[in-house]
């Protein structure tokens, strides 16, 4: 097994990136250096309908500016569905997941209707069967869920389901944290549009890269305790995370892509070198 940190960037190339992207690209580039590690950059790009080839190629050409040096080939999920099948496979194998036909505003209107004071995301379980099979039968569309009751049942308890974080949460969490898949209630791991979900894919991803600490904002420690799950689900190794600070605009608010956030493409436009923009980001020198 490889002793080296492996880190990555795993961007959507569904807009351009911004200064939060190169905060966390750097970050995970520099741990890899300090450390005499490898950086990787991995294309998130399995939603097409939003995914288009000018961001794909704007990515490499911001990083590229940023100084960032990547292993080649680049791995794309686009390429590799057959990977998340095989994982979905398993887990349905194992009986571990059942068909949701909902809508979104139906799961809405059900989260709406729910006490407030629950704590828990809320777990539609599965149909009875006659009617499962009327609606699949009349071909209407379904995602994959997990059932938490479920994974409970196989694995015996949570209790392990801990990760080591070497960043910070967003409450300051920091070492050994303890993992609550459960608050989630069951996720959805392949949906109606795409035959998978982020959390699959990121987690089965992870596995065949050989990451071994994933950087990422803190907004996404939420997400850690599910992924947890499915790599304990589909005994995959288990990486260290390193949450960091997300990078806010002026007015306090976090940069999007899909806001007037100013893009990397803006800031060399304007005659901003990489340096300035490490130095404007606290990381300081090269």
């Amino acid at each position: 097994m490889e002793d080296r940190l492996v880190t990555r960037f795993a961007p959507s190339p569904t807009g351009f990136l911004h200064r939060g992207h190169a905060f966390s690209a750097l970050t995970a580039h520099d741990q890899a250096r300090r450390h005499g590690g490898r950086f990787l950059l991995r294309i998130e790009d399995i939603d097409a309908a939003r995914c288009q080839p000018r961001f794909d190629a704007a990515i490499l050409e911001d990083l590229a500016w940023l100084g960032l040096a990547w292993e080649r080939p680049v791995r794309r999920q686009s390429e590799n569905l057959a990977d998340y099948q095989d994982a979905l496979a398993r887990l349905r194998d194992m009986g571990l997941l059942y068909r949701c036909f909902r809508t979104r505003a139906e799961i809405l209107a059900g989260i709406g209707a729910a006490p407030h004071d629950s704590g828990r995301a809320e777990s539609p379980g599965p149909q009875p069967p006659d009617i499962e099979a009327e609606r699949l039968a009349a071909g209407e569309p379904f995602a994959w869920r997990l059932s938490i009751s479920a994974a409970r049942r196989r694995l015996g308890d949570f209790a392990s389901l801990g990760f080591d974080e070497r960043g910070a949460g967003p409450a300051g969490e920091r070492g050994w944290i303890a993992a609550d898949p459960a608050a989630a209630g069951d996720i959805i791991v392949a949906r109606k549009d795409l035959g998978v979900s982020y959390h699959l894919a990121v987690v089965v991803d992870d596995a065949l890269q050989g990451v071994t600490e994933v950087t990422r904002g803190a907004d996404l420690f939420a997400a850690t305790p599910v992924q947890r799950l499915l790599q304990a689900l589909l005994s995959l190794p288990t990486p260290a995370y390193r949450h960091h600070r997300l990078i806010l605009r002026p007015d306090g608010k976090r940069f999007a892509k899909r806001d007037t956030a100013e893009t990397l493409r803006d800031l060399r436009g304007r005659g901003v070198t990489a340096a300035a923009l490490r130095q404007d980001l606290g990381l300081g020198g090269a």
